[in-house]
């Protein structure tokens, strides 16, 4: 058995919940992927997985063993880029995650990061703050972009953190207009903005939290018409009318070629949030990864974070 397979197909199982996908995503069948799962459960004689008719995730001895299978390929990774030969450039995987809100400027800087590095892949997820943060204790993920607010206590020891960029809040609404592009409107009251009819993400959504918080500091509950786990068909919801959002800035920039819509800054009080990237203190960290750091505190790339994310300003 090889136990490098064994530990990638386990972690592409716990990434992918499914073994039919994990499958796939490791171009393997289901039958090879599940015989390697049972060779590691025999190999170190524990159960790992929680079989059922569907998978039902891992045992507390597979959590374990899934902890340490990615800290070794985590090593082995950074040996195998140590040693590539001739490279004059960084190259190989790099697993990015990101927020749902701040997945468009994950995006800009993966296409930034390959045309400096060429030989780079990475690979984009987007996973809620609980999950992109679990990732970058267990080095399933190697760099993550979140809310770095939510970095206390422990959290600060264990994962270190490079601001990007500050979240601004606007009001998304359809609207009856003919400009060709989106349109930005008046600054808005927060409590007039919660008068509308609201499309907002579930409440295990971090910027739900954020949301709701600021809503009851000024006393305020809003009650949704829609909530929804994706932010797709949040954008979708807005864009069919009548509902509205309230969307950073990042998401918002993403709009700016669509006729019909109107985004209004939301002032009274104004809300910021730190946006950062985020990786495991003390890791191994790959040549991938480095270079992913340095482009991270380039002042060109912050400069164009900011500009498609902050206040956005007509143009």
């Amino acid at each position: 058995m090889n136990l490098f397979d064994g530990y990638r197909y386990l972690a592409a199982l716990q990434q992918h919940r499914h073994f039919g996908r994990a499958a796939a995503a490791c171009h393997i069948t289901q039958p090879a992927l599940s015989n390697a799962l049972r060779a590691l459960e025999q190999h170190f004689g524990i159960a790992i997985v929680r079989r059922g008719r569907q998978y039902e995730g891992l045992t507390p001895e597979g959590e374990t063993l899934l902890a340490g299978a990615h800290r070794i390929l985590r090593e082995q990774e950074v040996l195998v880029q140590q040693l590539a030969v001739g490279q004059a450039q960084p190259a190989g995987r790099l697993v990015i995650a990101a927020v749902p809100t701040a997945l468009p400027i994950a995006a800009r800087f993966c296409s930034v990061l390959v045309q400096r590095h060429p030989g780079l892949q990475p690979v984009l997820q987007s996973l809620s703050s609980q999950d992109l943060e679990a990732g970058l204790d267990t080095l399933a993920v190697d760099l993550g972009l979140g809310y770095t607010g939510r970095l206390t206590g422990a959290a600060t020891r264990r994962l270190q953190a490079w601001p990007q960029y500050v979240e601004h809040y606007h009001l998304l609404r359809r609207v009856d207009d003919a400009a060709p592009r989106l349109r930005f409107g008046a600054p808005l009251r927060w409590a007039d903005a919660a008068t509308l009819p609201m499309c907002m993400l579930s409440p295990e959504m971090h910027n739900r939290a954020i949301l709701d918080r600021h809503f009851a500091s000024l006393g305020i509950a809003v009650q949704p018409a829609l909530e929804t786990n994706s932010v797709t068909a949040l954008l979708a919801a807005v864009q069919a009318g009548p509902l509205a959002a309230v969307l950073p800035g990042a998401l918002v920039a993403t709009l700016t070629g669509q006729c019909g819509l109107e985004a209004r800054p939301l002032v009274e009080p104004e809300l910021r949030t730190p946006i950062g990237f985020m990786a495991a203190s003390g890791a191994p960290q790959p040549r991938a990864l480095l270079a992913a750091l340095a482009l991270a505190t380039d002042s060109a790339w912050l400069a164009q974070a900011e500009a498609h994310s902050g206040p956005l300003q007509p143009g």
